[in-house]
């Protein structure tokens, strides 16, 4: 009788992890990013700001890198990236693109440090909107025109890895949203390339939208272009120190109000619509659940400043959902202090700035679909403790959930929770108060941007914090954009060697 083989260390096989189509990946992004940066310093040169000379500099060296990892990655042997390339990837975009479009911040008239810089790149291709800038109204056009870009650049690929990768890596309950995505009965389109093509289509007809909107609430044209850019990538660099207060303009309030909601959204519905069905866009119930939340968080903080005597009537109203749409989009806009609303405003935008947008859309955030799943699992679990022998299915929209969809949502959110007590926790170690130690990270991990308090609230930014402060959210920016567990798991050596 044979006896079985017990495969010893050296026989088993090791799959060293292939990093070519990586490098292939991120060659062509830098490119592209690289050629992109000839658009400020055109913009520079025609105003004769004297800034294009950093953007080409910065152009020239970020296409060079990126055609030498082109190079070197591509291979006629190369096959689609596969589940350990794509987490690499995913996360390489981000470290990779921000270092290099911080190079104009340093070198161009804004003149920010090295750790300032790679905050202001992270910030704007995270969409975060968190800022270490001040005196906006005198930086050279070129510099504002290319954070609006950054917010643009990372508001589409923001949607490209909710739909395309984080479903494929079922993280935080993703895989339902590629199973309602790719259902037979509500197929977007028929192929991968199509779908992608309607994305960017919706994506650059609402920004043009958005823009067309702002110039007839009486902004001018590069005002009217790069805050579209802003709103639409649920960002919130503006053009001034004062954010959008400084139009003092109720048409403009409502415009902003009106797209950052769109860009909440999930864009798949928008690209439904844009094939003949809008329904869609209603019935959804992620979709009905947000709006209910911006709905009550509006009625709260209207009734809040009213019986506070901050303001009443139509002024009320226009401050309290601008502000809810500006912090539960996560885009951070501010057309009032709304800090100056007294302590429970400050707890009522604190809790809200957890929410985020939805699915499928530029939002950060932990997303109503999964605020959606938590709540029926704990309600479906206080059901099992009450009738032990009942049968309690969990249904979202009508469709059974399964159990793994559930533990990774309930397993995301309390990592997402989890970081950010860690987070706030060593801000607070380095003498930064409570207010602000724990309202920056939360601002900064769900890419909101601007927080609570003096220090680094609506009426201010991040310049304040020291260094170590600003690396530390940097990369609490990164990890909120990127799901928290795609990061994480590179930590993993079996992840580099399987």
């Amino acid at each position: 009788m044979p006896t079985a083989r017990i495969p010893t260390v050296e026989a088993q096989a090791v799959s060293v992890l292939d990093l070519r189509p990586v490098a292939a990946t991120l060659g062509i992004l830098l490119a592209i990013l690289g050629g992109s940066m000839l658009i400020p310093a055109a913009m520079d040169f025609a105003t004769h700001s004297g800034g294009q000379s950093a953007f080409v500099g910065a152009s020239a060296i970020t296409v060079f890198v990126g055609v030498l990892l082109w190079m070197s990655g591509r291979s006629s042997d190369s096959r689609k990236l596969d589940l350990r390339q794509a987490f690499l990837l995913t996360t390489s975009v981000w470290v990779v693109l921000t270092v290099f479009a911080a190079l104009p911040f340093m070198w161009g008239s804004a003149r920010l440090s090295v750790a300032d810089a790679i905050f202001e790149s992270m910030s704007g291709l995270t969409t975060t909107g968190a800022s270490v800038m001040s005196g906006l109204e005198n930086q050279a056009p070129g510099i504002l025109l290319w954070r609006a870009m950054l917010h643009w650049f990372g508001g589409i690929g923001i949607i490209a890895i909710a739909i395309a990768v984080l479903p494929v890596l079922s993280i935080g309950g993703m895989q339902l949203f590629r199973t309602e995505s790719s259902d037979k009965s509500e197929k977007l389109m028929p192929r991968a390339g199509t779908i992608a093509k309607g994305l960017l289509a919706a994506y650059v007809l609402l920004t043009v939208a958005c823009a067309v909107a702002y110039a007839l609430a009486g902004l001018g044209t590069f005002d009217s272009i790069t805050l579209a850019m802003s709103t639409l990538s649920s960002g919130g660099f503006a053009n001034s120190d004062s954010s959008m207060s400084a139009f003092a303009s109720p048409a403009v309030d409502y415009v902003a109000i009106v797209f950052m909601l769109v860009a909440a959204l999930p864009f798949p519905l928008y690209v439904r619509a844009l094939t003949g069905d809008p329904v869609r866009l209603f019935t959804n119930p992620e979709v009905r659940l947000f709006l209910f939340i911006v709905a009550l968080f509006t009625v709260a903080s209207f009734i809040q400043q009213t019986l506070q005597g901050v303001a009443s009537g139509e002024t009320a109203f226009r401050g309290a959902l601008f502000t809810v749409s500006s912090l539960i989009s996560t885009t951070g806009f501010m057309s009032v202090d709304y800090t100056n609303w007294g302590t429970a405003s400050n707890a009522l935008f604190f809790v809200l700035m957890f929410f985020g947008g939805c699915t499928g859309s530029t939002s950060g955030g932990i997303k109503a679909l999964r605020v959606a799943i938590t709540s029926k699992a704990l309600r479906q679990h206080l059901r099992r403790v009450t009738f032990p022998h009942g049968v309690f299915p969990l249904r979202y929209g009508g469709v059974p959930v399964a159990d793994d969809v559930v533990a990774s949502v309930l397993g995301f959110v309390f990592l997402y929770l989890s970081t950010f007590v860690v987070v706030a926790v060593i801000l607070n170690l380095m003498g930064l108060d409570l207010l602000t130690a724990y309202s920056a990270t939360i601002a900064c991990l769900s890419n909101v941007g601007p927080g609570l308090g003096p220090v680094v609230g609506p009426a201010s930014n991040y310049a304040a914090l020291p260094d170590p402060a600003i690396w530390l959210l940097t990369l609490a920016m990164m990890l909120g954009r990127l799901e928290i567990i795609t990061t994480l798991v590179l930590l993993l050596p079996r992840f580099w060697v399987r």
